[in-house]
């Protein structure tokens, strides 16, 4: 049973990674982040503050969800390439799935992809509530543990802005 009194609501970055390596996830909630320094990373925020430019950037919700920008009850969520779509996916379902914790009901997300012009229409559909909150109860299990998960060797991890902490 999902108790969700006790479940610890993350950032929208953290819940993303999560769908890809639990070790990333433990990392960057105990503030043992590498990401300032990774030039990927770096164009990815700028991707994100120089393209839509007419839209207000970053709302804050209590400091979990940093949602891209809002424009007519759509979330946008940009992203710098499709490779870990899904991933992105997901961090809008989450975004979805907290406003509607405050009341939210008619609100869409859309995934924006400029280097490709594409965009995607995310929903909330039934039984995302559940797996989400499933999730959460998966990544607190995570966070809470004083051991770092293992590594997991897969073909992101060279990319990683944690590649050096984890493999050198």
């Amino acid at each position: 049973m999902i108790d969700n009194e006790n479940i610890n609501y993350v950032t929208g970055t953290i819940y993303s990674y999560s769908f890809l390596c639990m070790r990333k996830v433990w990392l960057s909630y105990h503030n043992l982040s590498f990401e300032t320094e990774n030039e990927l990373v770096q164009i990815g925020k700028f991707i994100d503050e120089n393209t839509y430019s007419n839209q207000k950037h970053n709302f804050m919700i209590d400091g979990k969800v940093n949602i891209d920008f809002l424009k007519n009850n759509v979330v946008h969520e940009i992203k710098k390439s499709d490779k870990e779509k899904q991933m992105a996916i997901n961090q809008i379902k989450y975004y979805l799935f907290i406003l509607k914790q405050y009341g939210f009901d008619n609100i869409k997300g859309e995934l924006n992809i400029p280097s490709k012009r594409y965009k995607e229409e995310v929903i909330l559909e039934e039984g995302d509530d559940k797996n989400i909150l499933e999730h959460l109860e998966l990544i607190n299990k995570i966070i809470k543990s004083n051991d770092i998960p293992e590594t997991i060797n897969i073909r992101a991890c060279k990319k990683c802005a944690y590649y050096e902490f984890c493999y050198i």
